[in-house]
């Protein structure tokens, strides 16, 4: 665990008009890879619209590394089908954590994020101080595909004894 910033909880909430690749729908899951980490969703079995909610964690070493997300079909017998990706932006997050920002009440929106070429927001990102932690809601829009989107949070935690980002 050395070296490590902190670790980042993405909550992976739904899909969004995934691609078919199936004969009328797909079994989307989605995985998350981060220098050398991998974390994956369930499968959920024929639903271009699936619902996840589900909490991965993966550990921040550089926040300039890229972490990326991948929708996949589940196949039974072939190599399941690429359903698009997209990267998951962390520095505006980790910039609004080196502000310090302790003690904003609750709800306080700290940043927006508006779609650019530079980043696979499908809509404006708003940053979000609430009980004490800096959370990020996005929709992003799938690369390499014809159509999708993932809606997913982001929540930075640091770890007991590190100086985090703000270091």
């Amino acid at each position: 665990m050395d070296d490590v910033l902190g670790l980042l909880r993405i909550r992976v909430r739904r899909g969004i008009n995934l691609a078919v690749r199936d004969t009328c729908s797909s079994d989307p899951y989605v995985v998350i890879t981060h220098s050398g980490q991998k974390v994956k969703t369930r499968v959920v079995k024929d639903n271009c619209n699936p619902l996840w909610d589900e909490e991965l964690t993966i550990s921040i070493k550089n926040p300039n590394e890229p972490i990326v997300l991948d929708v996949y079909d589940k196949d039974t017998f072939t190599r399941d089908d690429s359903m698009g990706n997209a990267e998951i932006d962390i520095k505006p997050c980790i910039e609004c954590l080196r502000m310090e920002l302790q003690g904003l009440p609750d709800g306080t929106k700290v940043d927006r994020i508006q779609p650019s070429r530079n980043n696979c927001l499908a809509d404006e990102s708003c940053i979000i101080w609430n009980k004490g932690k800096m959370t990020q809601d996005m929709v992003l829009r799938l690369r390499n595909v014809e159509s999708g989107e993932v809606e997913v949070q982001i929540e930075w935690i640091d770890l007991p004894g590190r100086k985090g980002v703000q270091g």
